[in-house]
């Protein structure tokens, strides 16, 4: 069995067995009141420390760069569900962000990223 077609068969093995958590995020929408959460207070953090080392543009591994808010907010959706709440996939590795930072991040999304 190749390593790709092995890879295919252990995702869709994750979902059917509910390992994976694909949270959209209109599961979490802005809260009434709005929320604290801006790209000074949290955002700019969040991404230096757990995303722009692969996410950093022209001298990360991903072509995908998110080191500005602008950047971030057009790519929401896939922050989202690669990073908030409960999804893990990114950042890959043993050291990820605690699940608090993760709801963070899923309400920053939530409301705008701004």
């Amino acid at each position: 069995m190749s390593g790709k077609l092995a890879g295919c068969l252990a995702a869709a093995a994750a979902v059917a067995t509910g390992c994976m958590d694909f949270d959209e995020p209109s599961d979490y929408p802005c809260p009434p009141q709005g929320t604290a959460l801006t790209w000074d207070n949290f955002g700019s953090g969040f991404m230096a420390q757990w995303c722009v080392r692969c996410h950093g543009g022209p001298n990360g591994y991903s072509s995908r760069a998110l080191n500005n808010r602008e950047a971030v907010q057009a790519n929401l959706q896939r922050v989202f569900v690669n990073a908030a709440a409960g999804n893990t996939t990114m950042p890959p590795g043993p050291d990820d962000p605690p699940r608090a930072e993760r709801d963070k991040l899923a309400q920053w999304l939530a409301c705008g990223a701004k």
